[in-house]
């Protein structure tokens, strides 16, 4: 009678990971011309063709040779694809990969075929032995390595056509992009655990697990955007020598780095390429292709660090869901060195050579990319890659020192942002305060004040001039049209236009302040009930689309009050060509702007007998106490109003009094007696400035309107 054959179980479930995992880089190439598979765009990248033999070759050289009466499928094929196992003999050098045009791609399929047949012919064997169970893991995930290594290089090279080609019709993907969450995340200081100690597979380099002592840190809930690197592109992010370590500036000038890898300028706008070829930059996508030196200086600019390797590990470890994208998205840097952790033991044999030897000169990054295969990042994972390289799909993610006093108030988005202006502003030569920061509800309250002073000329004559020609500036807006105020304040001058357009669809009002938009949208909605009111609490400088399901009526921009001059003229233009691209084909623009006048008229405006001015200036650091736990001296700062005939601009200035110094979170600010902060730029314009600014950011001028001495101006723009 013959025996009843059982079938081993664990072997057939190693054979299907196995094959599962093998197909992946199959399909990834399906797709691909034996030329995209065979070129090779870098020294740092590989030919696809190599990453499909070498990968085969792996499991050949690690696992299937370990027999002694193995014979391989071609000798020569154990030279060609070996990376750098210096055990295993001679090898082609790294950027002599492209130039082996044999074995050919179908050849290298055929290769790959052989291997998974004798592998899966190896596992019915249903190896038990410690170390081939170790190997064969580590043969899956370094497969899975260049799964992503492969998506890597394939961008790299069609990078390099003036074609744009697009490798792939969809972004190979497993999940998309999680949203926003906001604000950060803070964690108590003490003893943690870093490093993997738990049975499953890790590689060598995530062990053994020891302890190390942090101190209190916070870390931000989402990932570095688009939107916020075109921030710092725009503020000189990239010619400032002060933000970059030594190496990074000499990194930055060798290479003419102006923007992370892959973007290009086109007009006023920028674009990316991708997977699926080129595309305009997407602002609320986490920024991808940034060097460690480029992460590091965006940092220093925001007001941050980066987290150690410690902190993210620990954060994500204690409160995964508390973070949009930790893993999935991009690998993110930490300011730690790849270096061995404490009583390191490298992988037994010629697997010894795998990571061990390259714990130098390379920084670590943790989380995991869109690109990383399924299953294969961890909480202990360690990435490595030069502080140059920008290639890989990397981004960041901010961390600080928790603040030292445990009375300052909570972080939210707004006081992040207000907290990276002040830090960042005061860090300057001639320290500044952006002015959109004067106004929360006080300030606000204040600049009501000043309009109705004697003095203050710009608010009474705009009104005037707005009430005389509401008629002509609204004919074409058309029925259902939708009215943008940008800076919207206490939305007072927007009800001239209210009046005059009956048949408004909506009307949007923009601002930096939650509580003096919510106060004006409830004003403006409470008088006038049949009008749809849709508040956007928002920075006009960085600006978002609309929202989808207003009327399609004409987009009308609004900009009253000579905001315009407190924009620098490059941020003028700024501002003007993004609203034109979020106001779309056909809108219209209403501009207020002040006019060049005697400097007498000018300075008295800005520094009032009453002395309210004044207070509305040194409100910014009564602002900065309250919400940011900042210890101003207030006494020992006054007013001063300058005109600045060269840059054509009303200046206001905070000047110490005496030597007096702040203290912002863990950041101490000194101030010399006579050093001042420069808050506000309020530029005036002539006839000809407000063409040129108009032209330059892409609207043309239909009419300008002046009023009677002293004199404002409102310009009625067209896309």
């Amino acid at each position: 009678m013959n025996a009843l054959l059982q079938p081993d179980l664990g072997a057939a479930s190693d054979v299907a990971r196995y094959r599962a995992v093998r197909s992946a880089m199959v399909d990834l190439a399906a797709g691909l011309s034996v030329e995209d598979l065979s070129a090779q765009s870098m020294p740092d990248c590989s030919p696809g063709k190599w990453h499909l033999a070498h990968t085969s070759w792996f499991f050949e050289a690690m696992i299937l040779s370990a027999d002694p009466a193995y014979r391989p499928v071609d000798p020569r094929f154990q030279q060609l694809f070996n990376s750098y196992y210096e055990a295993l003999g001679r090898r082609v050098a790294r950027d002599q990969r492209g130039l082996m045009t044999r074995p050919s791609v179908d050849e290298v399929l055929a290769y790959r075929r052989e291997i998974d047949r004798r592998m899966v012919d190896w596992l019915g064997q249903a190896p038990s032995a410690g170390q081939d169970r170790y190997l064969l893991e580590l043969g899956l995930h370094h497969d899975q390595q260049h799964q992503e290594l492969f998506l890597m290089d394939v961008l790299n090279l069609m990078s390099r056509s003036p074609l744009d080609p697009a490798a792939y019709e969809r972004e190979p993907r497993v999940a998309p992009v999680e949203p926003s969450r906001g604000g950060v995340v803070a964690f108590d200081g003490g003893l943690t655990t870093l490093g993997h100690d738990n049975a499953g597979f890790a590689f060598d380099n995530e062990g053994p697990a020891h302890r190390v002592w942090l101190e209190p840190f916070r870390l931000a809930a989402d990932l570095v955007t688009n939107g916020e690197w075109l921030r710092f592109m725009a503020e000189d992010g990239y010619g400032r020598p002060d933000l970059w370590l030594s190496d990074g500036w000499a990194t930055v000038k060798a290479q003419g780095w102006t923007a992370p890898l892959y973007w290009d300028r086109a007009g006023d706008d920028w674009t990316v390429m991708g997977l699926t070829g080129r595309a305009p930059v997407d602002r609320s996508a986490p920024v991808r292709h940034i060097s460690f030196y480029e992460a590091d200086a965006y940092a220093r600019w925001a007001g941050k660090r980066l987290p150690t390797e410690a902190e993210w590990e620990h954060a994500a470890r204690g409160r995964p869901d508390a973070f949009s994208n930790l893993s999935g998205e991009v690998w993110q840097w930490t300011v730690s060195a790849y270096a061995p952790y404490p009583g390191f033991r490298p992988t037994t044999g010629t697997a010894a050579e795998y990571n061990g030897k390259f714990m130098a000169n390379q920084m670590v990054l943790r989380g995991g990319a869109f690109a990383t295969p399924p299953c294969h990042a961890r909480i202990t994972y360690r990435n490595f890659y030069y502080p140059q390289q920008r290639w890989a799909f990397m981004g960041l993610r901010l961390a600080d020192d928790a603040a030292v006093s445990s009375d300052a108030p909570e972080d939210d988005d707004q006081a992040q942002a207000f907290r990276r202006d002040l830090t960042q502003g005061l860090s300057l030569p001639q320290k500044a305060v952006p002015p959109k920061w004067f106004y929360d509800a006080e300030g606000s309250r204040l600049f009501e004040e000043i309009t109705a002073l004697t003095e203050y000329y710009p608010t009474r004559q705009e009104t005037a001039l707005l009430r005389d020609r509401a008629a002509e500036l609204t004919a074409d807006f058309g029925a259902d049209a939708v009215l943008v105020e940008f800076g919207s304040g206490a939305s007072e001058k927007t009800r001239i236009l209210l009046d005059a357009v009956p048949d408004l669809g909506a009307y949007v009002p923009l601002d930096i302040s939650e509580s003096a938009l919510l106060d004006a949208a409830t004003r403006i909605g409470a008088d006038y009930p049949d009008l749809r009111v849709q508040p956007v609490l928002g920075d006009f400088e960085h600006l978002s689309p609309l929202p989808d399901d207003l009327p399609k009526g004409r987009r009308v921009g609004f900009f009253p009050g000579s905001t315009i001059g407190n924009l620098r003229p490059d941020e003028a233009i700024r501002f003007l060509s993004d609203a034109r691209r979020m106001l779309g084909e056909g809108a219209l623009f209403i501009l207020g702007v002040d006019l060049v006048k005697d400097p007498a008229t000018l300075v008295a405006a800005y520094d009032d007998a009453k002395g309210v001015t004044a207070a509305f200036n040194r409100n910014v650091l009564v602002r900065a106490n309250a919400e940011l736990g900042a210890d101003f001296d207030l006494d020992a700062f006054d007013h001063r109003a300058v005109w600045n005939a060269e840059d054509s601009r009303m200046e206001m200035h905070l000047r110490a009094k005496r030597a007096t110094k702040a203290q912002i979170g863990d950041r101490t600010f000194r101030f010399m007696a006579g050093e001042t902060i420069h808050t506000e730029s309020s530029r005036k314009f002539t006839p000809d400035m407000i063409e040129g600014l108009a032209k330059a950011s892409g609207w043309t001028v239909a009419k300008v309107d002046v009023s009677p001495e002293p004199s404002v101006a409102l310009a009625l723009l067209r896309a």
